[in-house]
């Protein structure tokens, strides 16, 4: 008589093991992934690209710089060769620049506009999944998406331009003030919310785009005329005359000029516009005379320096970060009721 012994391993049911460690993708969040899977594998492939080609480009600009004099560097006489290396730095954040509009247009607007217009919004709502756990999931996960990968291009560009701004006319901080730090991940989920928002109301995925499109234009516009009135405008002044030999003021290195020009200053400490005695430039005697009348000691310029960079991104960054809530909001608040 024998005893027959059975091995675990041969008697262990058939089919595929599974890692427990691995994280697995359910319900909503799988279904948000799977429709916008293509979206999503393009972020991460752009992510992964541009990281690399701007590593390489950084790299090679920082061994042109080691092979300088530390001296020129500092004074800002480094040979014309060193724009080779500026123009794709400033290119490549020109580019970047475009991430909002891409956001909002491609992956804000089609967000829900696709859903209503081919049904599928009413399929998901009918099962089990709460509407309220679906509009959650559908605006979360491709924000978070977005966010990490416009952290990490922008970080990045970080990164490569701060270790040569100044040193190019080229590289000044307000070239690269929307396109570093914090504010284009904020600026990034503020149209893509707005994005959401319209094609929830409009239903239509092309019409959305397109008016997506008209929106975070007209953002662009006034983000681009209200950003430097988040800093303190700050002047320097001189009172040797503005005659013969006497110069105006220098503006600290980084700092960009204000206003419309340089400013006549008076004893009083007022302030009169450049044009002021323009008629009188024919003559200097003339000339003299009509600003000595009106007791122009000087001159005065206005300024943002760049001490006052981050300051100003952050503000920026938490107006648009507040922005996009009150969006989530309606869009939560509206697809509760009136999303079918």
């Amino acid at each position: 008589m024998s005893t027959l012994t059975r091995d675990p391993a041969r008697t262990a049911p058939a089919g595929p093991t599974r890692n427990n460690w691995i994280p697995r993708l359910g319900g909503p969040v799988w279904l948000v992934w799977r429709q916008h899977r293509a979206a999503f594998w393009t972020l991460i492939a752009v992510t992964l690209i541009g990281t690399l080609v701007m590593l390489w480009l950084r790299g090679q600009m920082m061994d042109f710089l080691a092979a300088q004099d530390p001296a020129s560097r500092r004074s800002g006489g480094l040979p014309p060769e060193f724009e080779t290396y500026v123009n794709p730095l400033f290119s490549i954040g020109s580019y970047l620049g475009y991430i909002p509009v891409l956001a909002g247009v491609l992956l804000g607007a089609p967000l829900f506009a696709g859903d209503l217009e081919s049904g599928t919004a009413k399929l998901v709502t009918s099962q089990s999944v709460s509407r309220l756990r679906w509009l959650i999931t559908k605006l979360a996960l491709p924000a978070a998406m977005l966010a990490l990968s416009t952290g990490v291009l922008t970080a990045v560009l970080t990164w490569w331009w701060d270790p040569v701004k100044g040193l190019s006319s080229g590289l000044i901080w307000t070239a690269f003030f929307s396109v570093t730090g914090v504010t284009p991940v904020a600026y990034a989920l503020l149209t893509f919310t707005v994005g959401a928002a319209v094609g929830m109301l409009l239903r239509r995925t092309l019409v959305s785009m397109v008016v997506t499109l008209g929106i975070v234009g007209a953002i662009g516009f006034v983000w681009s005329e209200v950003w430097r009135k988040l800093g303190h405008t700050m002047s320097i002044s001189t009172d040797k005359g503005v005659g013969h030999g006497a110069v105006p003021p220098e503006l600290p290195a980084q700092a960009e000029q204000q206003g419309q020009g340089t400013y006549f200053l008076t004893d009083s400490g007022g302030r009169l516009d450049w044009t002021t005695c323009l008629d009188k430039m024919d003559n200097d005697r003339a000339h003299t005379a009509c600003l000595e009348s009106k007791h122009v000691v000087g001159w005065s310029l206005d300024y943002l320096p760049v001490s006052q960079m981050h300051t100003m991104q952050w503000l920026g960054a938490g107006i648009m970060l507040a922005l996009s809530a009150a969006v989530v909001a309606f869009v939560i608040l509206w697809g509760r009721k009136r999303l079918l």
